[in-house]
This record gives structure tokens, C-alpha cells and sequence, in this order.
């Protein structure tokens, strides 16, 4: 082996490590910036100012939170893939990571091999709600009401992809109905014709449910999973009432550019997971109905795991209800 051949890029090679090493050990020395590809003002937005308030305290530096929205997060997660490898851009999103790949055909980026995971944030099930005038007195009524009105009832949501769509999709692919959908803007609009009573049912996260249902403007009829939620212990879980195969959960979780250095992601994965634990960010969640993921939750692994089985269940909803990509 001619070794001489060699030297000059063994040396660039370490050097480049050994400049990585230094990096990392000096990270983070200036602001870290937290893309949020949601409209600023929601669950998403909140969620995220609320770790980015928890992390800075942890890591010494401030982060500042970027609201890039738009074509159902793409163009913010996009602009993150295409950022420098640092540290020092991170996303935080949710489901639409995972189905997006089924919503777009030319998305200039792959949700698993263009990232790197740091760990989850946040779990938290959807609710299924309803207009206070909606028949059904309870949960069982309603699944039974749901099968002999079906062509007559309105099931709204907020765009095609979104989260609350999901959940649509997999209610009336679970109970085997096909209700009128009526798509939105946004979650916001949706939940205010719901309370005005121009439709009949919403799917949706806890965050802008939970307070409607506690302030009496809408009615709950099941948590879309298989146990009751704290904050609406009255309500049960649709297991109750033998339904299976319906459980989804919308979960927030941290990302990074592929190949920023692994002793940079040690130190988010470790801050993150000193967040899940702050009981500021506990009982804030708490008031909106969500929950920090265990420590276990907050990985690299965990989130992985996590979204590749979300690409194939929830991407696997689009495509059998023959949502066509953009």
C-alpha cells in the first residue's frame, strides 16, 4: 500500500473530524432557530414556542422560532433539509412529515433519509366532536346514527392531509361509512362553523377541542384511541364501544438537517429530554389537553421507529381513499 499516496487525505479526513469534534464541544454558541411549517397562532406554533422556551434555558442559547407554512408544511421542512448540517436549524413537525410523501409526487426532500431524528415531543389523541345539537345522545347512539345517516351527516376538516382528515379517514374507514366531507382552511374555521352549528362533526387534536368541549360550545363523543383522556375523563374511549382498529395520536417531534454531527444531536436529544420533564411545559401541555412523550419517547430511535410507521399507516389511509398527489 503506498502509503505516501495516502497521507494528504488521511490528514485532511482527521483534520475535518477532529474540526467536527471542536464544534460540537463548543456548540451551541450563537442562536438556534426552530422551524415551525405551520401558520403561527396554533396548536403547532404553541407547542413548539413552548420546548423552544425550555430548551434555550437548558442549552444557554436563545432559539428563535421560524413560522414557514405553507403546502401542508412542506416548504418550512424543505427548508430545513436544505440547511447547513449544524445544529443550528431544526424542525418541529408532525404528522404531515409522514404523509406528505403521499400528498406530493415531486417533494424535494425524503422525510427519512434527509433528516436527522432528535426525539419526540409531545402525544396526544384526537377527540371526535360535535355541534351541541347533534342527535346522538352518546357515544354508542353516535356510531349507530353514524351508519343510518351517513349520506346526511357532514364531517369536517382541515384540508386534505391534515391531521383532522386523518382521523376522518380512518373513523369512517373503521365503522365502514363515507360521510359528506367538508374541507377547510385550518382547524381554526373548521371548529368555528362546528360551534355555529353549519356542520355536524370534527376530528381533531386535543389542543382546540378540549377547551370548546370544557366551555360548553361543542360536544365530545369518544377519544379516537383506546383509553379515556385526563382532561375529559367523562368521555370515553371509542373501544368502548367496540369499535377496533381506530387509535391515532398526533405527535410533535425534532429534527435536524442529515448529517449534522452526532456529538451536536447528543446535546439536543439530551435537552429535549430535560424539556419532556420541565413542569412548566408539563402543566402548559396539560392545559391544552396534550402530553410530553416519556423520556424513552424522546430519542432518535423512538422517533424514527415512529414516523416510518406512520409513513406506511397513515400514508397507507391517503392512498386507499384515493387522495391523488399534487
Amino acid at each position: 500500500m503506498n502509503l505516501k499516496k495516502w497521507m494528504p487525505l488521511l490528514a485532511i479526513s482527521s483534520a475535518c473530524f477532529w474540526m467536527t469534534q471542536a464544534q460540537a464541544q463548543d456548540y451551541p454558541n450563537k442562536p438556534i432557530t426552530m422551524v415551525m411549517p405551520y401558520a403561527a397562532g396554533g396548536p403547532g406554533d404553541t407547542i413548539t414556542r413552548l420546548f423552544a422556551g425550555s430548551m434555550q434555558k437548558i442549552l444557554g442559547q436563545q432559539i428563535v422560532v421560524d413560522n414557514t407554512a405553507g403546502a401542508a408544511g412542506s416548504i418550512g421542512t424543505a427548508k430545513v433539509a436544505r440547511s447547513k448540517p449544524d445544529g443550528y436549524t431544526l424542525l418541529m413537525i408532525h404528522v404531515s412529515h409522514a404523509t406528505n410523501l403521499a400528498m406530493y409526487k415531486n417533494l424535494s426532500y425524503h422525510p427519512v433519509d434527509d433528516f436527522e431524528p432528535i426525539g419526540s415531543a409531545t402525544s396526544g389523541p384526537m377527540v371526535i366532536v360535535a355541534r351541541n345539537e347533534f342527535p346522538p345522545k352518546d357515544l354508542n347512539e353516535f356510531v349507530s346514527y353514524l351508519k343510518t345517516n351517513q349520506k346526511k351527516v357532514s364531517l369536517a376538516h382541515a384540508g386534505v392531509g391534515s391531521a383532522s382528515h386523518l382521523c376522518g379517514l380512518m373513523m369512517m374507514n373503521v365503522l365502514g361509512v363515507q360521510l359528506n366531507e367538508i374541507p377547510y382552511k385550518g382547524t381554526g374555521p373548521a371548529l368555528t362553523d362546528l360551534m355555529g352549528g353549519q356542520v355536524d362533526v370534527l376530528c381533531d387534536q386535543t389542543s382546540g377541542t378540549v377547551p370548546s368541549v370544557k366551555n360548553g360550545k361543542i360536544k365530545a363523543y369518544a377519544s379516537a384511541g383506546k383509553n379515556r383522556l385526563p382532561s375529559l375523563p367523562n368521555t370515553p374511549a371509542i373501544a368502548e364501544a367496540g369499535v377496533k382498529g381506530f387509535e391515532i395520536n398526533i405527535s410533535f417531534g425534532l429534527y435536524a438537517p442529515k448529517g449534522t454531527p452526532k456529538p451536536v444531536l447528543d446535546k439536543l436529544t439530551a435537552a429535549l429530554q430535560k424539556s419532556v420533564t420541565d413542569a412548566e411545559v408539563i402543566n402548559r401541555l396539560d392545559g391544552m389537553g396534550v402530553a410530553a412523550v416519556s423520556v424513552e419517547q424522546a430519542t432518535p430511535n423512538a422517533l424514527r421507529a415512529h414516523l416510518k410507521n406512520e409513513i406506511e399507516t397513515l400514508g397507507g389511509l391517503l392512498i386507499k381513499a384515493g387522495v391523488q398527489p399534487n
